[in-house]
């Protein structure tokens, strides 16, 4: 009993102890926010690389892909059976997007992703990261009538309307058309041109440069020739692109690609759903590559808070890609696909279907991935900075326990007299020594407590200290453009508040170890005789 009544004398009148215990509570609380937020933006990484690779992936070696998505789909699942829940097709294809800015011409480097609306949701979600709120229920590449938001400016059908009314209007005024209205864009006005220019010289030409009363006997030209005729033996004319009532084939850009933050902190947006980009990208099945470029409609954005999602990833209907591409045998009608990425079962080790796959298909043509696989040096980057702020954050912990090292000696010289008194009266040396041990555990539960509490009351209100940080600064702390959340993401792990809160009292007790055994050596003559 003599034991605690001292531990806890000396806890409440040795303010000096003070110093350690809160140097270990900022120790303990530090390492707790630390590793919740750590562990916070690893887990929102890791959601949103699973939901958009999926879980397994099975792609072409080839630029050109592999033909027949239902049958590997089908040998497929007599490889893992039950354990695939979703399969969906896709394209992958690298590819320059063009954004026309008033007279200036944006370039960027793309990742363009064919991929199917029918399947796809079963396999991620990517649709759950659209603006539009119809398109996270259901994907369409078709553009909405409007229902973007506040967020967005103007957009859908009423924007595109608008913006081709004030083409035309322009159009009227300088008595040109302009390439957004041309049809298929400015590629196929430039393609308009020469034609036009041929049709000129016919008809300033003499009037004798052909039979004039040939009439309907005189056989057409041949490519007037193969082409349909209509009920006046002509041939039809192309019906004109009208941007507003038509749209180009539909694309989903990445949001990072169109927006922007100003300085004072406010979004702007490049291009808007509505407006038309054009996109160039290779060609496949041919003995030289070539690249051709086409017109498409943004019909919505997608946001994953990814940055290099969102800033790379462009996705268009997967039948539109591989016609686009001619990646579809002519004879046949059997399309070529880049891979397909699967969703497995709750339960399932990715690993061991990639192993499945890997001895079925052929190494070859087919590689096997899971999503860490695709990831894997960000996430072992992750894990490391893990290791090291852990490894320096737990250095101030130590720090904490050499200071009550310190002060533990200096007590064992000051009370040098009451433990000869205590030994006198028959104090063991193994409960002098539990004394100190029992001192040194006191402070570390202390300390610990406190630390556990403060750090989980700061992870708890870490967004409102954040803006009141922001508030006394002036500065911004958590820019969403870098980091692309709306709000710092934490994750409590109870396993790693227990081992920095139990590494804390060891520390305690060990740094109290030394000084413990200096006071239990100590014979009472040596104690009392200066006395």
């Amino acid at each position: 009993m003599y034991k605690f009544l001292l531990c806890l004398r000396y806890l409440r009148t040795r303010y000096i102890a003070l110093a350690c215990i809160i140097s270990v509570t900022l120790g303990v609380a530090t390492m707790i926010v630390v590793n919740s937020v750590m562990s916070g933006f690893g887990h929102e990484m890791e959601e949103r690389m699973q939901s958009m690779i999926s879980d397994l992936v099975l792609e072409s070696r080839g630029h050109a892909g592999f033909p027949g998505a239902e049958w590997h789909m089908d040998a497929i699942r007599e490889v893992l059976g039950d354990d695939v829940v979703g399969m969906t097709p896709t394209v992958h294809v690298p590819a320059l997007l063009d954004m026309q800015v008033g007279e200036q011409t944006i370039t960027r480097e793309i990742v363009l992703i064919g991929i199917d609306p029918k399947t796809s949701p079963s396999v991620s979600k990517l649709s759950e990261y659209m603006i539009h709120p119809e398109n996270r229920d259901r994907l369409s590449f078709e553009l909405r009538e409007d229902g973007f938001g506040d967020r967005l400016p103007r957009s859908g059908w009423s924007h595109r309307r608008q913006r081709a009314r004030r083409n035309k209007e322009l159009a009227a005024i300088y008595g040109q058309q302009p390439a957004a209205d041309a049809p298929e864009g400015a590629a196929a006005a430039d393609e308009a041109a020469p034609a036009a220019a041929e049709v000129a010289d016919v008809e300033a030409g003499p009037v004798d440069a052909g039979p004039v009363d040939a009439g309907w006997d005189a056989p057409p030209p041949a490519d007037v020739a193969a082409g349909p005729l209509d009920d006046w033996g002509q041939e039809p004319q192309p019906e004109v692109f009208d941007p507003e009532r038509q749209q180009n084939p539909g694309v989903v850009l990445g949001i990072a690609l169109s927006s922007f933050r100003t300085p004072d902190g406010d979004e702007r947006f490049l291009n808007v759903p509505g407006d038309d980009v054009k996109i160039a990208f290779w060609l496949t099945g041919m003995s030289q590559r070539t690249a051709v470029s086409s017109d498409f409609t943004i019909v919505d954005f997608s946001e994953s808070k990814m940055s290099e999602y969102d800033a790379r990833f462009v996705f268009v209907d997967i039948h539109e890609l591989q016609r686009m591409r001619g990646m579809i045998d002519p004879t046949t009608g059997v399309a070529n696909v880049s891979a397909i990425q699967m969703k497995l079962r709750e339960g399932v080790d990715p690993n061991e279907a990639r192993q499945k796959l890997q001895a079925y298909f052929p190494p070859q043509r087919y590689a096997a991935s899971t999503w860490r696989d695709k990831q894997l040096p960000l996430l072992e980057a992750i894990n490391m900075e893990m290791i090291i702020l852990n490894i320096l954050l737990f250095m101030i912990i130590a720090v904490a326990g050499f200071g009550i090292l310190a002060i533990f000696s200096m007590i064992v010289v000051e009370k040098t007299k009451d433990i000869g008194v205590l030994k006198s009266l028959g104090a063991s040396s193994g409960g002098v020594m539990s004394i100190f041990l029992g001192y040194g555990l006191s402070l570390g539960l202390v300390g610990s407590g406190g630390g556990m509490i403060l750090g989980l009351l700061f992870v708890d209100n870490i967004d409102l200290v954040r803006r009141a940080v922001e508030y006394i600064s002036g500065r911004e702390v958590f820019d969403p453009t870098i980091y692309y959340f709306q709000e710092i993401p934490t994750l409590v792990e109870p396993l790693t508040v227990t081992w920095i809160v139990c590494g804390a009292m060891s520390i305690a007790v060990i740094a109290s170890i030394l000084p413990a055994m200096r006071a239990a050596r100590l014979q009472p003559v040596e104690a009392l005789r200066y006395e």
